[in-house]
């Protein structure tokens, strides 16, 4: 299967600029491509009956690479998905299931802004734990190391620095309101699933 980058219309969005957005869908649009190349060459790889054991080790190093960059392509396709212009309020399902597992929206988003303030580069991500339908806040490193298996990502954040330097310098703290400010609260909503927990 070949992956194609995807297009989204995000302009003028409020504390992410344009040129910001520009280059980010440049980086995205790598991850696509290191996806599809990393993939040929495991495929051709696995098809050779008579591989020996320097190409099998290759092989190995292969399919660890591409969890980095499929991951990094698909967080990036979250990301790109959850904003916004149209300035939504989290008045919906969500809500409701932040306010449920965290006592309040406000409780949930703090933890989430904890979360996303850490040091390092990586991803904040609110997860659904698809077995009862609550909601946790989780540092991913890099693409990879911290995903939680199984769980479902409802809201993702990029913080690696590429995503604020241009419009906010070091100031993580100024970024993370603009991505609030960004929000497609709606596309979160839908992200939810209807089963255990859910109500």
């Amino acid at each position: 299967m070949t992956y194609e980058a995807r297009k989204f219309d995000l302009k003028g969005l409020a504390g992410i600029s344009d040129q910001t957005l520009e280059l980010h869908f440049k980086l995205y649009e790598g991850y696509v491509k290191g996806t599809n190349a990393l993939s040929s060459r495991i495929a051709a790889i696995r098809g050779d009956a008579k591989a020996d054991a320097e190409t099998m080790l290759a092989y190995s190093e292969l399919t660890r690479r591409l969890g980095f960059e499929y991951n990094g392509m698909v967080l990036h396709e979250y990301y790109f998905e959850n904003l916004t212009s149209a300035g939504e309020r989290a008045d919906g399902a969500f809500r409701a299931r932040a306010e449920r597992g965290f006592g309040s929206f406000d409780a949930w988003k703090a933890d989430f802004v904890n979360v996303g303030s850490l040091r390092g580069v990586g991803w904040a991500i609110c997860y659904e734990n698809p077995a009862n339908g609550n909601l946790s806040n989780h540092w991913i490193t890099l693409h990879e190391d911290g995903n939680v298996a199984g769980f479902r990502p409802v809201l993702v954040m990029d913080v690696w620095e590429h995503a604020f330097l241009l419009d906010h310098g070091t100031a993580r703290a100024k970024y993370i309101e603009a991505f609030f400010a960004n929000v497609a609260w709606k596309v979160v909503d839908r992200r939810l699933s209807a089963g255990p927990g859910a109500r």
